[in-house]
């Protein structure tokens, strides 16, 4: 076994092992889901057992990741900076491992719109949180104060409308691929925010 091998089977056993804690399991658990027996579990978490393709399958499933996450290595990426939009006063991060998810960081200065018309639905969820101020999430015909480490998330199919109250806030957003798109087709004016294609 060649010392990358032996890495990626360490990395590998660890991860199972973490997955497994995460989840609250106990070895008897991940055991039961993934068919094995505790000790045949025990001895693949701690190296006294050979990793054999068929039970990392197994196991990737009742771990509910794929295979592909469970013996990823890649690390190379993980600092990344931000695209600036300095007309719309925002920050945007592509998210890698999801091609389709954008993370856009924004101040904004202006109330929400006061008229309904300018409120958007389109397909898509969003997540926000704000980071400090006090935001106004309007959602078909409801309004929600959004204060500083609070978070919210909705679908966009709802009409929806964001801005900031009582002084400037700034909003962290994460957009799936279907949110994003209408943003970046100019559909987001009075929306969460406007990323730049």
């Amino acid at each position: 076994m060649t010392q990358d091998q032996g890495e990626l089977d360490s990395l590998v056993r660890k991860r199972i092992r973490a997955l497994r804690v995460a989840q609250g399991w106990s070895l008897d658990e991940l055991a039961t889901r993934a068919q094995l027996s505790p000790s045949t579990l025990s001895r693949i978490e701690t190296g006294r057992r050979r990793l054999a393709l068929d039970q990392l399958v197994t196991l990737a499933r009742a771990l509910d990741t794929s295979l592909d996450q469970l013996v990823e290595t890649a690390t190379d990426d993980v600092i990344s900076s931000p695209m600036i939009d300095a007309a719309h006063q925002l920050m945007r991060w592509p998210i890698r491992a999801d091609p389709g998810m954008t993370v856009v960081r924004q101040r904004m200065t202006n109330p929400p719109p006061d008229n309904p018309s300018r409120m958007r639905a389109h397909p898509g969820r969003e997540w926000l949180v704000v980071l400090s101020g006090t935001a106004v999430l309007l959602l078909g015909n409801r309004r929600f104060r959004v204060e500083t480490n609070q978070a919210a998330e909705f679908p966009t199919m709802l009409p929806h409308a964001i801005g900031a109250e009582g002084g400037p806030c700034e909003i962290l957003g994460i957009f799936d691929r279907d949110a994003r798109r209408s943003h970046q087709r100019g559909e987001g004016s009075g929306d969460v925010s406007r990323p730049a294609p």
